[in-house]
Parts: structure tokens; sequence; C-alpha cells
């Protein structure tokens, strides 16, 4: 390990410990699946950011133009994890959104650029959605951006898919 890598480790692990244990918390993950097995189930691109953490181009989810009712549920597991009442036009080029569903997502903190930053996951699966801000609209105040390519979309009246198992 380089010094730089164990550098930013140790500085991630510090600010962590100080956080309160509620905001450390790693969101549960109900269902495992091998990394073989989540790549037969997801194109190679929501594998990447599913459970590579990685970050989609802005501007390049056709989701993030998706005006209509309904609900958006994890590609990886299909959760459902947003109302599309709950989405709105941020600016950022990722679908964003104010609020997840109820018990939706988890969040750990997120050093990989220094700063603290809250990563969201599905519940479910522990696929990686995105991170939440505090610039959001009300009545959260909460900007969910997540990567389109970690969501699928399910217009209103069109039955939901069975969850993964």
């Amino acid at each position: 390990m380089e010094r730089r890598d164990l550098l930013k480790r140790l500085t991630g692990w510090c600010a962590a410990a100080a956080l309160p244990a509620s905001a450390r918390a790693a969101p549960p993950a109900a269902l495992k699946k091998t990394e073989a097995e989540w790549k037969k189930l997801v194109s190679p691109a929501a594998y990447a950011v599913l459970f590579e953490h990685g970050t989609e181009r802005a501007g390049s989810s056709p989701l993030n133009a998706e005006k209509r009712p309904g609900t958006y549920v994890c590609a990886a597991c299909h959760l459902p994890l947003f109302d599309a009442a709950h989405k709105y036009e941020s600016g950022t080029g990722w679908p964003s959104f104010w609020q997840p569903l109820p018990e939706a997502v988890g969040t750990q903190t997120d050093f990989k650029l220094i700063v603290p930053r809250t990563e969201y996951h599905c519940a479910r699966c522990g696929g990686h959605q995105g991170h939440v801000f505090s610039d959001g609209p009300p009545p959260t105040g909460k900007r969910y951006c997540n990567n389109g390519v970690a969501l699928a979309f399910v217009p209103q009246g069109q039955t939901l898919p069975p969850l993964r198992t």
C-alpha cells in the first residue's frame, strides 16, 4: 500500500469514528450474490456503478428526462426505491429525488474525494445508487443524486418486476 493510500484511509477512519453511529451505519444487505451472478443479471455499465461504486457520465441517462408517474426500482434486485412524484430537475445531469421510499436505502460515509460525502445504497442488495446532498428542495432539503443506470423505471399502471432472489 502506498503512503498516500494509507493516509487517505487513516483520515477516513478517524473522520468516520467521529460521526454518530447512525450516520456511519452500513445499509443492510439482505440479498447477496456473487460477482458472476450479478454480472449475468445487469449490464456492464450497471455493474460498474452498482457494485464497483462507479459514476455514469452526467446527462447520459434517459431517466433524467423521464417525467411520467411511476416507480424507480433498483436495477439489480428490483426493490422500489423512489416514487416519481419525488423526482425533480436538479440541473446536475443525473436523476434527482428529494426523498426515497421508506426503508429503501441505506447510507454510509464516502471519503473517495477526501471530503466526506453521504453515499446511499439499495437497502436490499447493497447496490450503490448515488450520493445525497443537502441542497435539495423543500420539504426535505435533500438531493438524492442517482446514477440512472442503477435504476429501472416502471410507469404507473404497470406491474413492478418481482424482487430478484
